[in-house]
């Protein structure tokens, strides 16, 4: 059950608070936030950040496939822990996002030829993508696409590649069963059935707005 007493939920707020900002954040990505704000587009948090680019470190990531480019600031994370050579494709169908993400971008100092910005829809743009040729694979999309979009990812990865999820437990919506609006249900479908599925192992994060993580069987 959990914690009502208000000294411990303060205590639990305050562990949070400290773990979401333990990994820190540099001027490029919180300017990068700044104009994610500015676009009317949630930007991904550090906690979730560093732990991104946590993953992409470990598993030495040099392929990845990003659903949603937004301001730049994920993109940012994962460059950060992919091998030095990696490439990274991100789809946004907003060019005026990827303009901004470009910016971020270049100011961090990475190369040009390690990220490909594709302006389009995600379900015209990875079926072009070669097959099991992706270490990870990051969807920060439309609840109402995601069902798709893993299915896509799956195709996508490699054996032991990675699928993330940002915001997965969609503004704390997902464990309330009386929000049942489309975006909240197709989120809570597509989370529900990762669960439930063989093809991937993984575990939902109460990190930011939900991180789920998992690794393709």
């Amino acid at each position: 059950m959990a914690p009502t007493d208000p000294r411990v939920l303060a205590i639990h707020r305050a562990s949070s608070d400290y773990a979401e900002k333990w990994a820190g954040e540099d001027e490029i990505r919180a300017h990068a936030r700044a104009k994610a704000a500015e676009i009317g587009c949630v930007a991904m948090g550090p906690g979730a950040g560093a732990i991104v680019r946590t993953l992409a470190a470990a598993i030495t990531a040099k392929n990845v496939v990003e659903i949603g480019t937004g301001a730049g600031v994920s993109a940012l994370w994962l460059l950060d822990g992919m091998h030095p050579d990696g490439v990274l494709t991100s789809v946004d169908i907003e060019a005026e996002h990827q303009l901004i993400a470009k910016d971020a971008i270049s100011q961090a100092g990475i190369a040009p030829n390690r990220v490909r910005l594709i302006n389009g829809r995600a379900n015209e743009v990875l079926d072009r993508l070669t097959e099991s040729a992706y270490d990870i694979v990051l969807i920060a999309g439309k609840p109402l696409e995601l069902s798709a979009n893993i299915s896509r990812a799956l195709i996508l990865l490699r054996t032991g590649g990675v699928l993330i999820i940002d915001r997965a437990l969609w503004n704390d919506k997902l464990a309330d069963p009386a929000q049942r609006d489309p975006d909240t249900m197709s989120m809570r479908e597509a989370i529900e059935a990762l669960a439930t599925g063989e093809d991937f192992v993984g575990s939902l994060l109460p990190v930011a707005g939900g991180l789920l993580v998992a690794v393709k069987a």
